[in-house]
């Protein structure tokens, strides 16, 4: 027989004895400590949302459309490349079929259930106004970046928590004063939006026409969101202007262009930038939209002539949005886009809204390809790019 002699044990060995039978418990208690509380969030990674209040309904609709495709087309682009300080973005967007009460309930809605970082792509003056007036984005503390706006009402003063990354209205109109006047259109008419937007359009009108020794002979409005333009159509008709400005939308300006045509008079008509000519083209024929001239406020995206132009046609084969053309609203949704990604990543990793709107405001001299934009404390207007279009016979737009 074999007898087996232990030594006792020291210290040492008592200690991790010990240490051994209690480690299913401290297993066990780790356990629970990591269903109790929920990890830390990681230094950058994760996900930023950004939220949209937008028309997606309604005459405005393609509008609406049009800049979520351009910035879903950026943000997808942003994400494959790894997101911003590895933080990946979501577009959250709702419909407020672009009735200005509609948007300040929907932004709303969108800060308290997604919690944006920033809000982005909102349609209309009047909207934007709505959100300045009612105080929503201080009471929110959520910068709002890219209005589908130039009114003069969001940018003078500054507002600061809105940042508008398109030439203004003011902006656009000297812009056709100065380029028809000088070769003889003198006796111009204005139809316009009866709204925020109309009004800011025409107020400029009067002013540069005046200045530059013009006549503004006639003047028609029509109710926001309608196309009852039998009234303007008639008092401009009726005035023989040599040439139109007009502050309206895209199936106004259409039904406008096609009355007018049938009415027998042939003017000039030069739309500000929130129509879309080749949609005019399609509502009312090439023949009778044929020589509409449409201001730009940023460069031609199917010219592939900018770096801009170039990076978004390639972006948006990379990420095709549905049912949706490159066009200029599109490309305007991707500047945007691309403006406040550059926020977000001055920013720095897990960027709060407030850190967001100071980083937009030392935004100078971006160059997004084409188009320079710059912010300030005293300036929140970012871009002054404007250019002039024109409608030919197959319903595309030349420079």
């Amino acid at each position: 027989m074999h007898r087996i002699f232990l030594r006792p044990l020291g210290k040492p060995a008592k200690r991790s004895l010990r240490l051994l039978r209690r480690l299913p418990l401290l297993a066990l208690g780790l356990g629970f400590a990591a269903q109790a509380a929920p990890p830390a969030a990681p230094s950058g990674g994760g996900e930023l949302v950004i939220a949209q209040s937008a028309p997606f309904s309604g005459p405005l609709a393609p509008t609406g459309k049009g800049l979520r495709a351009g910035a879903q087309i950026y943000f997808d682009a942003v994400n494959a490349a790894g997101g911003v300080h590895g933080a990946k973005l979501r577009l959250v967007s709702r419909d407020d079929g672009y009735k200005a009460p509609e948007t300040v309930r929907i932004v709303r809605e969108l800060a308290k259930e997604a919690q944006p970082v920033a809000f982005f792509g909102v349609v209309g003056t009047g909207n934007g106004e709505a959100l300045i007036k009612e105080k929503v984005l201080a009471e929110l503390g959520i910068p709002l970046v890219t209005v589908r706006s130039g009114g003069q009402a969001l940018v003078k003063p500054p507002y600061p928590w809105l940042f508008v990354t398109r030439a203004t209205y003011a902006d656009e109109v000297k812009k056709v004063v100065d380029q028809f006047v000088p070769i003889g259109f003198k006796r111009i008419a204005v139809f316009y939006q009866d709204d925020p937007f109309g009004q800011d359009g025409l107020a400029a009108a009067e002013s540069y026409l005046k200045a530059a020794g013009a006549t503004l002979v006639a003047k028609g409005g029509y109710e926001k969101n309608t196309t009852k333009v039998e009234t303007a159509v008639k008092a401009i008709a009726a005035a023989d202007p040599q040439a139109v400005i007009m502050v309206s939308n895209t199936a106004a300006s259409a039904e406008f262009m096609k009355q007018l045509r049938a009415a027998g008079n042939m003017a000039q008509l030069v739309a500000l930038s929130v129509t879309d000519g080749p949609q005019v083209a399609k509502l009312i024929g090439n023949g009778t939209a044929r020589g509409l001239s449409v201001v730009q406020v940023v460069p031609d995206p199917l010219a592939r002539t900018t770096p801009l132009a170039r990076e978004l046609a390639e972006a948006f084969h990379r990420f095709p949005p549905k049912d949706i053309e490159l066009n200029h609203t599109v490309a305007e949704g991707y500047v945007g886009a691309k403006v406040l990604v550059e926020a977000l990543k001055r920013a720095g990793p897990n960027p709060t809204p407030k850190k967001v709107r100071d980083a937009l405001e030392t935004i100078r001299d971006f160059d997004l390809g084409g188009l320079v934009l710059s912010f300030s404390p005293n300036n929140h207007a970012g871009s002054r790019y404007v250019d002039i279009t024109i409608l030919n016979q197959d319903g595309r737009l030349l420079r």
